[in-house]
């Protein structure tokens, strides 16, 4: 049933990406008690500098999707943020891995506080898998926007350089996992964290790299 159903997902991917007026994205809900409600103007103001930077079409509001649900597969693109813990049941990592798996793709923003627990999640999902960080010359960074140097860092936690983190299949992005950078938190409205024009610009255009990547390759 599960891999029908991820066929299925599979075709409706492509035929959301084919149709841009009816593309639209989602904030994945979670289980553990983790904030995944932390960044709630943020996907909106992305999905509105992409309208307008890269001529996409996407639905201006995004959708709250449980990762329990089959309506995971609507979504091409999943975004993931809070925090602190996150659990998965293993059917919601077998969902998980089979939306993946066929087309999906999955962004995980550590908002500070999520790391072990979104490390542990993850193998629970691809147990024959590792995360490996992303070189600078992943096309993820060279979309419309260029960063020569990686990841942005939008807000200073532990002192430590922003990293993004990856799971791969066959050399495909399946999942991305960007770690001391508070990505969703440049997305942000400008009053929330009161951060420069300069750095909301850096991570807007980042999201923005985001998505055109996996829309494109």
């Amino acid at each position: 049933m599960i891999k029908k159903i991820a066929f299925l997902g599979f075709l409706i991917l492509i035929i959301s990406q084919i149709s841009a007026q009816n593309l639209k994205i989602a904030l994945l809900k979670y289980n553990g008690g983790g904030d995944w409600y932390a960044n709630p103007t943020s996907l909106t103001n992305l999905i509105q500098f992409c309208n307008k930077n890269l001529g996409t079409s996407i639905d201006k509001t995004p959708a709250t999707v449980d990762a329990g649900s089959v309506e995971i597969f609507n979504y091409p693109f999943l975004h993931m943020t809070g925090h602190g813990n996150v659990v998965f049941s293993p059917q919601e990592c077998k969902l998980l891995r089979d939306y993946m798996m066929g087309g999906g793709f999955l962004h995980i923003d550590d908002n500070y506080g999520m790391d072990q627990y979104v490390r542990r999640e993850i193998q629970k999902i691809f147990p024959d898998k590792k995360l490996i960080e992303i070189p600078f010359s992943h096309p993820v960074y060279h979309q419309t926007f260029d960063f020569p140097n990686g990841l942005p860092k939008i807000h200073e936690h532990d002192k430590k350089p922003p990293q993004a983190f990856g799971i791969f299949h066959e050399d495909r992005l399946l999942c991305l996992y960007t770690y001391e950078c508070d990505l969703g938190d440049g997305w942000e409205d400008k009053e929330v964290h009161n951060d420069s024009d300069d750095a909301r610009n850096k991570a807007l255009r980042m999201g923005a790299n985001i998505l055109e990547y996996i829309f494109t390759n």
